[in-house]
């Protein structure tokens, strides 16, 4: 995958100052990347499985004037440590204890994508009364996500392999689902943040074990206690029919927006569509009171 030239938004978000950190949470090692003064009110963004923390970096700085950003490497994945196992719960516990570490004032909002999207609906389900909201970026209820899918059908995430030279690993990076309209300044960037040094040469960063667990049901979606919105890219896998279904477990109160031309990975093909849906989100809930389930 050769270097590609980037729009000058795009170079001067990579260069936004930025600090990183790490806590201990049951034991691991969980790392996150922080933009925004500590102190600010906060959000919190949750990558998709496989995934990690960069695939946020030209996003957040992009949400860091008024908040305090922060980007997990959920356990099992980016530098994070790994685990045993990996219940969706530990990592709703690991959102809100990075959220507080990392200097968010007050109750956090959640931004999750795809799997990472199920991590937040599952921290609004266990810790919804500390959590000032939730958004769901294109992860499709009824069915498993994407990449989990893959794993379990064992076309992708298999046993990791190393291969010997960097331009060799970027040569095999695919997103899950792969989508030809990712911009290619954003793919190289999250496909060189994706690796890792080892002896024999570059291997991928997540654990292929982050697959090895149950998956969430729309249950789930009835024990959310805190406001949540619904992100649906236009050519995503939330189609219309999951999105309605969506609504209705939610009690009818949750707002579903399109995304217009986006796919699935919507930070990798539609990032200012993203941001700008998010800035008039965050605007809104800042001045409006939230509905509750009749």
């Amino acid at each position: 995958m050769p270097v590609v030239s980037a729009p000058d938004w795009f170079v001067a978000a990579l260069a936004a100052p930025r600090d990183e950190d790490e806590v201990q949470i049951e034991g691991t090692p969980v790392h996150y990347l922080r933009w925004g003064a500590p102190g600010r009110p906060g959000i919190v963004l949750v990558h998709g499985g496989a995934a990690h923390a960069h695939w946020w970096d030209h996003v957040a700085p992009l949400l860091a004037q008024e908040y305090c950003v922060v980007a997990i490497d959920l356990s099992g994945h980016g530098d994070s440590g790994r685990r045993e196992r990996y219940p969706t719960e530990l990592w709703a516990r690991e959102v809100v204890d990075v959220a507080e570490h990392g200097g968010v004032e007050g109750p956090p909002i959640v931004v999750g994508h795809s799997m990472g999207g199920w991590v937040a609906i599952c921290a609004a389900a266990e810790f919804g009364d500390g959590l000032d909201g939730i958004v769901v970026l294109d992860s499709p209820v009824r069915r498993q996500a994407p990449e989990e899918l893959a794993a379990a059908q064992g076309v992708a995430f298999g046993p990791l392999r190393t291969y010997p030279t960097l331009e060799d690993a970027l040569a095999r990076f695919r997103t899950v689902p792969d989508q030809p309209t990712s911009l290619p300044y954003v793919l190289d960037h999250v496909a060189r943040t994706s690796v890792r040094k080892v002896d024999r040469g570059w291997t991928w960063k997540f654990d292929p074990r982050i697959f090895d667990r149950p998956v969430p049901t729309g249950e789930l979606l009835r024990r959310v206690r805190c406001r949540m919105a619904l992100f649906r890219s236009e050519y995503g896998l939330v189609t219309p029919d999951v999105g309605a279904y969506m609504y209705e477990q939610l009690g009818r109160i949750a707002p579903v927006v399109e995304v217009p031309l986006a796919h699935h990975h919507v930070m990798l093909d539609q990032p200012i569509a993203l941001v700008t849906g998010l800035r008039t989100l965050l605007a809104d809930w800042e001045h409006s009171r939230p509905q509750r389930r009749s």
